[in-house]
């Protein structure tokens, strides 16, 4: 899958790691340093310059933030989910809860859930100058009740198409506490000996992003990633 990748200005032994993770699997890699939005490797480049997919659960981290962000909800907020069900986020976000993120979707509508999305980084480029990169999609209105309206565009990206590396700079500001830089790939030792960070523009997340990393965190130590 990395046939025709470049690799010049790529940190090789990164490289070397995400080619080992991703092994036999079609998909792709993107390895970000986040304090800077430098790619040190993208494994399978035709598929991460794509147009993207349905970003499924992961666009249950941008309906967090909004969410926090206009006070809705506390990691602790439980949610009802049935009579005898509650969650509260930081479970909803573990075990990727769909019920939990389509109410919270509900609650903030599809203005506040798009506004904030876009703030993100959905539905523009996510690099600086890189070639063939493609845009995702995202809707300019609430997709129709009969496709699970706002409540599934939260919970499963219903009508959404998200690109690898308009994920990777979400992930990146989430995890430098609210810096969306514009990603660049280095094409050569030049490029990287003379790399300069982009910054696209500071996000409002600082004071939240302790709100969702126990969340993040506990996919992975107890919940759908931990397999």
């Amino acid at each position: 899958v990395a046939n025709g990748d470049v690799t010049a200005g790529e940190d090789p032994i990164v490289r070397a790691a995400a080619v080992d993770a991703l092994g036999n699997m079609n998909g792709t890699v993107v390895a970000i340093e986040p304090t800077s939005g430098r790619i040190l490797a993208m494994v399978n480049q035709k598929l991460a310059l794509s147009s993207g997919a349905q970003p499924c659960s992961t666009i249950k981290l941008s309906v967090a933030l909004a969410a926090l962000s206009e006070n809705l909800v506390t990691k602790d907020t439980a949610i009802a989910l049935s009579r005898r069900h509650r969650l509260n986020l930081t479970e909803a976000l573990a075990h990727s809860n769909n019920g939990y993120f389509e109410a919270l979707g509900r609650r903030l509508g599809f203005a506040k859930v798009s506004f904030y999305a876009h703030q993100f980084g959905l539905g523009e480029l996510a690099g600086y100058n890189i070639p063939d990169e493609q845009l995702g999609r995202y809707p300019k209105a609430e997709i129709d009740a009969k496709l699970g309206g706002v409540g599934k565009m939260c919970s499963f990206g219903e009508g959404i198409s998200m690109t690898p590396l308009q994920l990777g700079a979400l992930v990146s500001a989430i995890s430098n506490d609210g810096t969306l830089y514009y990603l660049q790939h280095p094409t050569s030792p030049d490029e990287v000996a003379n790399f300069q960070p982009r910054v696209k523009r500071h996000l409002d997340i600082g004071a939240v992003i302790p709100e969702i990393s126990d969340g993040m965190a506990g996919a992975v130590q107890y919940g759908t990633a931990r397999s």
